[in-house]
């Protein structure tokens, strides 16, 4: 994926020796070097399992969400704190991470983390007074996200002044979406502008997240490069970053549609997870 920034080549003349031998003038934008991919857990010594049940019964019951025998969400209310570090330990930390923000009066939040195997989500909800719920959750995204970015569609829209001189393309993209925002029906594909195609100052770029809102869901992919996703304040409306490891943007999107499918597992994802999963517990199991 390339910025649409020319490469400053000046050319002068054709064939061997007509240009210069150092390479100052490129300036090339540098993709992603590295990938996550899926690391195994390291697992405790046989002997450090014992009077563990409690955590056997937690990952147990997650499998048997991922074989779709059992409830997507599983509590870890009263685990004893070393079931809990097992847990914690087995499932590790995927590539996906997620934070459901407090706004104003309402204090209501939530941090989510991917496990390493993927569909597979520790969901952790607090309030003013600190952690209330502490669960797994299985699936392609936890519901709460998805119910917490409706809730941001649901709120009165940015309201817009007069537009700010330097402001030339970003009306009609708010036109246009407010378009797609009609049309769209769930299950249908998300409609994709891509903002790094087209002639946006920073004044528009900024007059549109302006019109968008920003809501209290944010996203965090880490997968090749990163990919930050933010919710909007209008329906069904997602803003879309993907940065290289160098941290500088290479493509910027707004997306209207279902949550983006760059931060959801899926269904082969959760089917590789159930596999491995239960490889860890079969291992457990003979230990």
């Amino acid at each position: 994926m390339a910025s649409g920034k020319p490469v400053p080549i000046p050319v002068v003349a054709y064939g061997p020796g007509s240009q210069a031998d150092d390479e100052e003038g490129l300036d090339y934008l540098h993709l992603p070097q590295g990938m996550d991919t899926y690391r195994a857990p390291r697992l405790p010594e046989p002997e450090a399992l014992a009077g563990r049940g409690g955590a056997l019964r937690v990952l147990r019951a997650v499998l048997a969400a991922l074989a779709g025998e059992g409830l997507p969400t599983v509590p870890l209310e009263g685990l004893q704190p070393d079931e809990l570090a097992l847990v914690n330990q087995v499932l590790g930390e995927g590539e996906v991470s997620a934070q459901w923000l407090p706004d104003g009066s309402d204090r209501r939040a939530a941090q989510v983390q991917e496990s390493v195997f993927a569909g597979v989500w520790r969901v952790v909800e607090t309030d003013a007074e600190g952690p209330q719920h502490d669960r797994i959750e299985v699936g392609a995204v936890p519901a709460l996200l998805r119910a917490a970015a409706a809730a941001d569609g649901l709120q009165p829209p940015p309201v817009l002044t007069q537009i700010p001189d330097g402001v030339l393309n970003a009306p009609h993209l708010l036109a246009e979406l407010a378009r797609h925002r009609a049309a769209w029906q769930p299950g249908r594909p998300s409609e994709v502008i891509n903002l790094t195609l087209l002639p946006m100052s920073p004044a528009d770029i900024a007059w549109l997240d302006h019109g968008l809102g920003t809501g209290r869901v944010l996203l965090l992919s880490r997968g090749y490069g990163n990919c930050r996703i933010t919710s909007a304040r209008v329906p069904h409306t997602w803003r879309v970053v993907y940065y290289n490891s160098q941290d500088q943007v290479i493509l910027n999107t707004v997306e209207v549609g279902a949550l983006p499918a760059v931060a959801c597992a899926a269904p082969e994802d959760l089917a590789d997870s159930r596999e491995r999963l239960a490889e860890v517990l079969q291992w457990v199991a003979q230990s």
